[in-house]
């Protein structure tokens, strides 16, 4: 099942289902019981929403080990997690925009998991029990302050920097699929997610020993090789396959007097 979070017209967000073209709505908790409404109302008709509110947004850094190569950096003998703000997450089709703090914003497309139900010291053998289903993200990233704090908090932080959707697929082998980033249709990234260093189960194992996940927090998986600058004018779509596709411009922020 596609499940979407969606918007029409002045009408509050809901949570709802996708039918070949079209949507339904979805009454109850998708993390619970729910049912599904007939779906009768035409995709071009609703504006898509990220699909989650997560309450906290961890992600891997260095989970592929080309990219990591790329940045002549070790890859790391224990998944490296870090976290971004939800303040981050923008829907499908809003502007990234360009903080003036920084020169160097880029681009990082990622297999995205949705936590399905709350859960702590998680059996990598039991991690599928955990999962919702899963999601694109872009983990942008000002290179430039990452660099030069030394921790990523300001890097990946920025209100934007978390483009996300456009809808959770609960039906999907994660094994190998191809990940794919264009920039003004160029091809920037390519990757299977067979290449990741840490699979999903083991990161969702090794997060849950940390801190509990809650439903609906979600798991950025890390990004292949091939990041590269972001400039205002520019669309940066993330495609994964079987998934679908996230596309969003990118803007400049306007000056603040």
């Amino acid at each position: 099942m596609r499940i979407v979070r969606y918007q029409t017209r002045n009408d509050q967000p809901r949570y709802g289902w996708m039918l070949e073209n079209k949507v339904g709505a979805i009454e109850g908790d998708i993390h619970g019981e729910y049912r599904r409404l007939e779906a009768d109302l035409p995709l071009a008709e609703v504006k898509l929403l990220a699909p989650i509110q997560p309450s906290k947004i961890l992600c891997l850094g260095r989970n592929y080990a080309e990219h990591a190569r790329e940045h002549a950096v070790e890859v790391p003998k224990v998944p490296l997690i870090f976290m971004k703000p939800p303040s981050s997450i923008i829907d499908p089709g809003e502007t990234i925009v360009l903080p003036p703090q920084s020169q160097q914003v880029e681009h990082e497309a990622e297999l995205v998991v949705v936590i399905g139900k709350r859960g702590r010291w998680i059996n990598p053998a039991d991690a599928g029990e955990y999962i919702l289903g899963y999601t694109i993200g872009n983990d942008v990233t000002a290179r430039d302050l990452q660099r030069r704090d030394g921790q990523w908090t300001r890097g990946k932080g920025f209100d934007t920097f978390c483009p996300l959707g456009p809808w959770i697929e609960t039906e999907l082998n994660p094994a190998d699929l191809m990940i794919t980033c264009h920039v003004n249709g160029e091809m920037r990234q390519m990757a299977s997610t067979r290449d990741m260093v840490f699979h999903i189960e083991q990161l969702i194992a090794f997060a849950s020993s940390v801190m509990t996940l809650e439903p609906g927090d979600i798991v950025m998986t890390g990004t292949p090789a091939g990041v590269s600058p972001l400039c205002a004018g520019d669309l940066v779509e993330v495609a994964i396959e079987h998934l679908g596709n996230l596309s969003n411009p990118v803007a400049a922020e306007p000056e603040h007097r």
